[in-house]
This record gives C-alpha cells, sequence and structure tokens, in this order.
C-alpha cells in the first residue's frame, strides 16, 4: 500500500525504483564500512551493540572478507523495503503540503524541494544548485566575499554590493519584517503581513523602528517617537510648478501565489489605501509566465491578476504591468521563487541549449536564449510564438482594464529581471563585481547564428566566440580582449561584437512588434539597465558582455532608442546611481561612471523623441536620497525642461509604511507631482 501510495504522487515506476534501490543499498553499505572503521569506544551503548551486531553480521557473511557484494540477499531487500517506506513517507508529507499547504512543488519532488520551499518560506534564497543564503531583506550577505550578492538587475549589482543599508527592523512585536511581506506566499492563509497593528492611523503610519544605516540622515526612538534628523546642511530645491510626473509603487513580487491567486487580498487593499491616501498615482506589477501558463503550453490562468486589477480600480488608481517570461529567485529583492513554466523546464531537461550558455558550457534557466526566437522547439512552438500568444491572452482575458485605461502602460520583458540585455553577469556562476562578465552565446542555436554571419563574410573562421576575454571575474586590462588596443577593436572583435549586439537588438525588435501588434494603441515598454563598471576604460567590457557595443569610439544605445522609437514603445531605465550618493569610492575600483552612463541612454531617447520612465533599483527612505531621485527624473537645470512620463519606486516593502519613511516618501510625491512643500523637520 505504501509502495503504491509513493508512486502515485512521485509518478516513478517499478523498475524506477528498484534501479533506485540498488543504488540507495550500495551507498548504506559505504555508509556501513564508513562507519565500522572510524566506530570508538566512546559511543553510547547503544552504538556499541549496534557495532557488534554489524561485526557479527560480517563474520557471518559466507565468503567472509565483509565486501558489500557478498551481503546476504535477504539484507538487502529489507534495506530496499525500509528505504521504499522512507520515500512513501516522503510522498504523503509532498502531498499534505500540496494539498493543505499550498506548496507548488514538482510530481518528483523530493525532501531537497521541501527543505527549499521551507527554506525561502523564512526569507533565504535558494538557488537551483543549492546555493543558500539570507535574502538582501534580511541585511546579510552570503558567506565567501564581501561582493556577493544577487543582483536583481544590473544597476543593482553594484549598489546592493556596496552600499545596501540593513534591513528596518521594528521595536513593536507586532510589525512584521520585510522578509515576511515578499517571501514566498505558498502557506495556507495567516496573519496578513499588510495588515497594520490596530493602533495605528489608516493613513499615515507611525512606528517605532530604528532605522540603521540610511544615508545622509539619522534616526534616534525617545520615549516611543521617532525623531528625523535632517543634515543642516542639505540642499533644497524647490520643484514646485514643474511637469507633473506620475508616481507607481511596485507591488510586492510574491502578491499573487503560485496558484494565481491574491495571497492577501485584505491586506494588500489596506496598504493600497495608504497609496492613495498620499496621492500615488498607480502601482506596477509583474505578470509571471511561470505562474500564468506554469502547467501546461497554451493553459492560462489570470484569475489572481483579474482580482488585482478590479481592487486597483476600485481605488481610482492606475497599473503599470510586466510581461514578465524571466524566473524570479536569488537576485536582489527576490525573496520568492517563481521558475520558468513546468513544460518548459521539462523540454530544458533534454534539450539545454534553449538556455543561454557561457564559454564553460553552464547553463542559466533564468530566461531562453534568443537563439530559439524562431526555432520550433517549445512544443511545436517558437519563442517569439509563445510570447505572442501569452500577451494574446492577456489582451483578451483582462480587456476591460485595457480599454478603460487602468492599464496605463505594459512592460514587455525582454531578458534577465525582465531587462533587455544578455545575462552576462549571473552570481550563480561565480560572478562578483566588478568582473567584466562573459559573453553568452555558446548555445548551438547562437553558434547557428554566428556561423551563418561568419559565411556571410566570408570568414568561416570567425564562427567563435572570443578565446582571449577571460572569465566572469576578470579585469579589462588582464584579457587580451578588452584591454586598451585589444582585440575587441580589431577585425574580427568588430565583426564578433556587431553580430553579439545585433541579436540583442533584433530579438527586441521582433517582440515589440509584436507586443504593439497585441496591445494595439496602449502604450508599450521595454526595460534597460544602467551597466556602469569600466565605462572609464576605452572598452567598456562589462556593456559589452551584456550587449551594448558601447566601446568609447561608439554609441551602443542609439540604435536601442531608434529601435523603440520605431515601434512608439516607452524607454524604462533602472537606475542606481543614488546608491553612490556621499560615496565617492564606491566604483572607483570598477571605474564605473553610473550618472555618464544615466546621462548617454536619457539623450539617445531624447535623440529620437523616444519617450523616458525611469524606476529605481534598491529601495530609498531617506530625505537626501529622495532628492537625489529627484533630481534624476525632475532635471532642474535642463533649459528645454524635459522630464519623465513615469516614476516606478521600488518596492512596496512594510519599512515605507513605517514612521518617518511614508511621510519622506509623501514629500516625494508631491514634489514628483510638482507640488509646494514645505521644508522643516518632522517629528513623529
Amino acid at each position: 500500500m505504501a509502495t503504491t501510495d509513493m508512486r502515485k504522487l512521485l509518478g516513478t515506476s517499478e523498475e524506477d525504483d528498484d534501479e533506485e534501490m540498488d543504488m540507495d543499498v550500495k551507498e548504506e553499505d559505504d555508509g556501513d564500512q564508513r562507519n565500522r572503521g572510524t566506530h570508538t569506544a566512546s559511543g553510547s551503548s547503544n552504538d556499541e551493540f549496534m557495532f557488534q551486531q554489524s561485526m557479527q553480521d560480517q563474520v557471518g557473511t559466507p565468503g567472509g572478507g565483509g565486501s558489500r557484494r557478498s551481503r546476504p540477499v535477504e539484507e538487502k531487500e529489507r534495506t530496499k523495503l525500509r528505504e521504499r517506506h522512507r520515500r512513501a513517507i516522503t510522498a504523503r508529507i509532498l502531498g499534505g503540503l500540496r494539498r493543505h499547504g499550498n506548496y507548488n512543488l514538482r510530481i518528483r519532488a523530493d525532501i531537497n524541494d521541501v527543505i527549499a520551499a521551507l527554506a525561502r518560506e523564512a526569507g533565504w534564497v535558494v538557488l537551483p544548485d543549492g546555493t543558500t543564503f539570507p535574502s538582501k531583506s534580511q541585511g546579510t550577505k552570503p558567506p565567501g566575499g564581501s561582493s556577493a550578492v544577487v543582483a536583481g538587475s544590473s544597476a543593482s549589482h553594484v549598489a546592493s554590493q556596496q552600499s545596501s543599508p540593513p534591513a528596518l527592523r521594528g521595536v513593536s512585536s507586532e510589525h512584521r519584517s520585510p522578509v515576511e511581506l515578499n517571501s514566498c506566499r505558498m502557506k495556507a492563509p495567516a496573519p496578513s503581513p499588510y495588515d497594520l497593528p490596530p493602533t495605528q492611523s489608516p493613513e499615515l503610519v507611525a512606528s517605532v523602528n530604528k532605522a540603521e544605516g540610511l544615508v545622509g540622515c539619522s534616526t534616534n526612538v525617545i520615549n516611543t517617537k521617532q525623531i528625523l534628523e535632517i543634515p543642516q546642511n542639505l540642499t533644497e530645491q524647490d520643484f514646485s510648478g514643474t511637469p507633473y510626473v506620475p508616481v507607481y509603487v511596485m507591488l510586492p513580487l510574491g502578491v499573487i501565489n503560485m496558484k494565481c491567486e491574491l495571497a492577501d487580498r485584505d491586506g494588500l487593499l489596506k496598504y493600497l489605501r495608504i497609496l492613495k491616501s498620499i496621492h500615488v498615482d498607480g502601482v506596477k506589477v509583474d505578470c509571471w509566465w511561470g505562474i500564468v501558463e506554469g502547467h501546461s503550453p497554451q493553459e492560462y490562468n489570470w484569475n489572481g491578476y483579474r482580482q488585482l486589477f478590479q481592487m486597483v480600480r476600485d481605488l481610482n488608481l492606475k497599473i503599470q504591468v510586466l510581461m514578465s517570461f524571466h524566473e524570479c529567485g536569488g537576485n536582489v529583492g527576490d525573496d520568492v521563487c517563481i521558475p520558468l513554466p513546468h513544460w518548459v523546464a521539462e523540454i530544458g531537461r533534454t534539450n539545454p541549449d534553449i538556455y543561454f550558455t557561457d564559454r564553460e558550457g553552464r547553463r542559466n534557466p533564468e530566461c531562453l536564449s534568443w537563439g530559439i526566437d524562431k526555432e520550433r522547439v517549445l512544443r511545436g512552438r517558437t519563442a517569439l510564438e509563445v510570447y505572442f500568444d501569452y500577451m494574446r491572452s492577456f489582451r483578451i482575458e483582462l480587456a476591460e482594464f485595457l480599454e478603460d485605461g487602468v492599464i496605463s502602460m505594459v512592460e514587455i520583458g525582454l531578458g534577465p529581471c525582465g531587462e533587455l540585455r544578455y545575462p552576462s553577469c549571473p552570481i550563480k556562476h561565480g560572478w562578483r563585481y566588478p568582473g567584466v562578465g562573459e559573453f553568452q552565446c555558446y548555445d548551438k542555436y547562437l553558434l547557428k547564428s554566428l556561423r551563418k554571419a561568419a559565411e556571410s563574410r566570408g570568414h568561416l573562421f570567425w564562427a567563435r566566440g572570443p578565446d582571449n576575454a577571460g572569465s566572469y571575474n576578470s579585469q579589462p586590462q588582464g584579457t587580451g580582449f578588452f584591454c586598451d588596443g585589444g582585440d575587441y577593436d580589431g577585425l574580427y572583435g568588430r565583426f564578433f561584437l556587431n553580430w553579439y549586439s545585433q541579436v540583442l537588438i533584433g530579438h527586441a525588435d521582433q517582440i515589440l512588434s509584436l507586443a504593439k501588434l497585441v496591445f494595439d494603441s496602449s502604450c508599450i515598454a521595454a526595460k534597460l539597465p544602467d551597466v556602469h563598471w569600466w565605462y572609464r576604460t576605452a572598452s567598456h567590457a562589462a556593456e559589452l558582455t551584456a550587449g551594448f557595443y558601447n566601446s568609447s569610439n561608439r554609441d551602443g544605445y542609439a540604435a536601442i532608442a531608434s529601435t523603440l522609437k520605431k515601434h512608439r514603445a516607452t524607454l524604462s531605465f533602472v537606475s542606481g546611481e543614488v546608491q553612490v550618493l556621499n560615496r565617492s569610492d564606491d566604483f572607483s575600483g570598477g571605474l564605473g561612471e553610473p550618472e555618464a552612463v544615466a546621462w548617454q541612454v536619457l539623450n539617445a531617447a531624447w535623440d529620437t523623441d523616444t519617450p523616458i520612465a525611469r524606476e529605481n533599483s534598491l529601495p530609498c527612505h531617506d530625505r537626501v536620497g529622495y532628492n537625489k531621485m529627484l533630481e534624476s527624473v525632475k532635471f532642474p537645470n535642463d533649459p528645454d525642461r524635459r522630464h519623465l512620463s513615469s516614476f516606478a519606486y521600488s518596492r512596496l516593502i512594510p519599512a515605507l509604511m513605517e514612521g518617518h519613511s511614508i511621510v519622506e516618501f509623501k514629500r516625494f510625491v508631491k514634489k514628483l507631482h510638482g507640488e509646494a512643500v514645505m521644508d522643516h523637520h518632522q517629528q513623529v
């Protein structure tokens, strides 16, 4: 009976079990022999008895010698039965978690999947290879180096490593930490992490917190009141009368659970009302491919998103949506794990070339390789057809929210983290700031494209990636390709980099063309990262591996801006220069220039009359940081009075709703709206 239940839940055959049992018997025998060799007299009396018994069994074994090949058949059978019993128990645990705990465990899940799910629920990040470390919201970094922080976007690769403030911890036991808000919501209903203590105001929340590590300001807790100390030499700019910039707040990544249901409707509603009370224009949310089309091709479930959009509409707010064709988990701020659809993962197990691949053959399952955009490898469909069908389903199922203007913008995911770039700096493969990263063109489909391009140039020997570009953590001057006067500027280097960047631009061009066909008159957008390290070198190595052919003698962003203009798409720029505030040495090691990159991207968009939206890469809750963001949004010294089409604040967490943070954020929103704001110290 136990064996039958196990097979039903795990989907294994008897032959598979027998084969695996034999392996387990071998391992157990090996373990027995190790125990015999290492046993000492310090063990308990029970251990001594078991040891003596095992010695007797060994002596009594026909043939002697204790070799595992001569172990009695009966003992092996008993071992198999014990293993089957153990697996049956595991299967029942998994089945119960699926039915009653809403854990999204695959059919052939094992105890490792259970441990990983529990760890993620507790706020830890668990990478596919098993590497586990606390999430950023816990205020700690993974062991093995000060820079070992997983990047949520390219703009935050370095910012998070250099200047991430510790998580705000509430003094009151009633408050929930950011970990609890963003962690996987796969459990049965529990007290809401959105809920505010009943003694608090429903509009502006005043709580007792000790903020540590805030840039440019500090807080003290005196008699349960929080005093915000504003630097006396802080220069304030008057943005009254400036153009109105709509403000959106990005919702938690786990606001929709893996069953496509609202994780906490009542708690979210409370927070949305607070945002409405301070005149935020709307919210931004990821529509995860791995949730909506997670189980079977072309079977879509939009229920949770429909409920969310209805809630937002009832509050007279707007929505920006992101078509998220990438996985979530392991990046900065990623406290949930949302993989690519299960059926895609199944294809990837037999054909791993559907993923981006580095020179060493390591696959990155964060998103699909652009080499399969026109290859029918996804159950008879190309990647472009899969993306198109997904967007069309969204357009049909949620048409009412597009037609009445509740959805103000649809951002199209084009790569890792939803950004238009190659996954050239993956933490899971060992990248650390300020490494140049690696080219990601070694799956068979992109290599076929490279070979075709080389043949068309008449140089078939160019059908290869650079062999002297170093590794993930190399520096430009340590490589023959990126160093000053290196191969990047030679005939082969120019050919390769042009092909590599054109694949990126071609991918954006094709998907945005389909998106415009689907969404017609609605505003669409594409996200571009801020890859700023090694910007002050001739080769701009980090930008080259990310797909931006922006060496010192080229403009790598003009062609991208022209592509967006062609499809009337907005350029959504993820910027992290606010993180270097008052820390002039933060990026000196990587010769980075985040503000210079930002201005180059902005000017490329302005030259083509492409609208620009912006979002911050990491949360900021202090006056000085907000002022820095205002300068990057309002451009107070621009004689043409140019401004952004919208600003998305990352992200809705409890710390934003607490004490001085919500007061400062309200002030920030008013300035973005061009309203007059009185400057005075705040006491909450």
